[in-house]
């Protein structure tokens, strides 16, 4: 196991070799994009929009953050490479406090990520930083400039750098955030020509989204990336167009139960002969296709008292009171 899993970012910027980056929010993708290559892992309140229906990032909380870090860090570990560093988002109103970005950032690291990812500049309190406080308890912070969707209500439109002063002030920015001691930076949504500036200027990494191909990195949503988003994004590409596959398999299944097609013998279990005859012995049924009795009966609970078991309901089954013991369930020979 690697010590230094963060230091990917450095050595492919000193290699002059783009990193590739995934934003993600469950253990089956994370096994993927391990297995397949990906260079790290991002957990970001992105998934706020894809994978729990909101129109923003803004209703994400501290405890659905948490949620989906541990089950990507549970499929980082299952994967051919657990090393994968993984990057968690500090949601919106997480880190509005030194006290609280410390608290907030803490309890994903706990959960396993390997550094938190911060909006902006951050807040400052007493002449100290939040980048400063959580330098001092030992956890690394990516930063993220350009289009913050956290901050989307006073951004005014989407990409930013358009002008020359627009554009000098994300290279002051992504100064500052180097300074502040980030590792890397992700830049969104700016113009191409702000982003290489600063990715020239700058000695960390810089992963850009919408940023164009000058950036040191490049990070995706997952859903995007493998075709699973119902719309595309300029600053997307779907390598993938999954949507569909996932569409025509449901299709197919549906076709499939209409018509008795699923589930087959090997899709299922069956009693073995000498439990089955000792079933019929007992009169509580009779095999695949026939009628149950007409008549209630008494069979004998583990306490010792007899209770009613079955009825006949036009070919359905049903226990009248207490559960089955295992040794009459036909669905307990698994």
């Amino acid at each position: 196991m690697s010590l230094f899993p963060l230091s990917v970012f450095k050595r492919k910027k000193d290699d002059q070799i783009p990193l590739a980056m995934v934003a993600l929010s469950d253990a089956p993708s994370a096994q993927i994009a391990c297995d397949a290559g990906i260079d790290a892992i991002l957990v970001g309140d992105s998934l706020g929009n894809t994978a729990l229906g909101f129109d923003s990032t803004l209703p994400v909380t501290m405890d659905m953050m948490a949620h989906h870090v541990a089950a990507v860090v549970r499929g980082v570990k299952s994967s051919t490479r657990p090393d994968v560093p993984i990057i968690a988002d500090l949601p919106f109103g997480s880190y509005a406090t030194i006290e609280k970005a410390v608290e907030n950032a803490t309890r994903l690291m706990q959960l396993g990520a390997h550094a938190v990812k911060m909006e902006g500049l951050g807040v400052e309190y007493a002449e100290r930083s939040v980048f400063a406080a959580l330098k001092a308890t030992g956890i690394p912070v990516m930063g993220h400039i350009g289009f913050t969707p956290q901050s989307q209500m006073a951004l005014g439109a989407v990409v930013q750098g358009k002008t020359h002063r627009d554009a000098q002030i994300l290279v002051n920015a992504a100064r500052s955030l180097e300074m502040e001691g980030c590792f890397a930076m992700v830049l969104e949504a700016m113009t191409e020509e702000a982003a290489r500036k600063i990715t020239e200027a700058r000695k960390v990494p810089t992963i850009g989204i919408g940023a164009g191909n000058g950036c040191d990195g490049q990070v995706l949503v997952w859903h995007d990336l493998v075709g699973i988003s119902a719309k595309s994004l300029k600053m997307a590409r779907a390598y993938a167009q999954t949507r569909q596959i996932w569409t025509e398999a449901l299709q197919e299944y549906k076709r499939d139960v209409e018509s008795k097609a699923f589930p087959t013998e090997q899709n299922s279990w069956s009693m073995s002969p000498e439990e089955l005859e000792k079933w019929r012995e007992e009169g509580a049924a009779s095999y695949r296709g026939q009628e149950y009795m007409d008549s209630e009966v008494e069979i004998e609970s583990p306490e010792g008292e007899p209770f009613h078991a079955f009825e006949k309901v036009v070919g359905v089954w049903e226990r009248a009171d207490l559960p089955f013991d295992d040794d009459r369930d036909p669905f307990a020979n698994q």
